[in-house]
């Protein structure tokens, strides 16, 4: 049976259900995120439910990337219920934190109208939104060139990633919690910044106790 990915280790902590909340990784495209949240499952104990991109899930499985209005739109809606579906799944087995690999917010950078019409869209506002979860943790494109890496799933060039990353960026400004990985860091330093920002999010019960495997860290 297929499962949402977790931590991949035991803490100390006696709960099986705890008060969960979201935390959102974020950033363009080729910040690094998908290093973090493989260090994240390296790293963390199984109360962290560990989400897949909600628009990897959809292109994945074969959604057309079609560049009009339309299919920019359409595209968007989908990967909207998919991120919320995920997040509702995730929250159910009441785990301590679900890290979500960008969240609703994310869509407005990506939306062809304007921020209201997109709200409207969803019969939901910014705040709503804003208010669903507890922190963002924004992972900046790099700043070099040549730390800058394309995936299969992203074919943005560094100009158009670092324009997404500050569309990113203004569309979750309204946060009270918004961290910033920034993009002058090197890819390690990086990584072991964005893994504390996230170890910070884990109730003590989880982190005060966590016992992190030899080699992987």
């Amino acid at each position: 049976m297929n499962s949402l990915p977790t931590g991949s280790h035991t803490c100390n902590c006696r709960l099986t259900r705890h008060q969960p909340k979201l935390v959102v990784l974020t950033g363009g495209p080729g910040g690094g995120k998908t290093a973090i949240l493989e260090m994240a499952r390296r790293y963390f104990c199984k109360h962290v439910v560990i989400l897949p991109e909600a628009a990897s899930v959809v292109f994945g499985g074969g959604f057309p990337r079609i560049n009009t209005s339309l299919g920019k739109r359409s595209a968007q809606r989908t990967i909207f219920h998919v991120q919320r579906e995920l997040e509702e799944l995730a929250l159910e087995a009441r785990p301590a934190v679900v890290l979500c690999d960008r969240g609703t917010v994310d869509g407005l950078a990506y939306w062809p109208g304007t921020h209201k019409a997109f709200f409207e869209e969803f019969d939901t506002s910014l705040a709503k939104e804003l208010k669903r979860y507890a922190s963002v943790i924004h992972v900046a494109v790099p700043s070099s060139a040549t730390m800058y890496q394309r995936n299969g799933m992203r074919h943005e060039t560094i100009a158009q990633a670092r324009a997404l990353d500050r569309h990113i960026a203004r569309a979750w400004r309204g946060h009270p919690r918004q961290l910033v990985v920034g993009s002058q860091a090197g890819f390690l330093d990086k990584l072991a910044y964005a893994i504390e920002l996230l170890r910070n999010e884990l109730p003590l019960c989880c982190r005060t106790h966590l016992h992190a495997p030899a080699g992987n860290v």
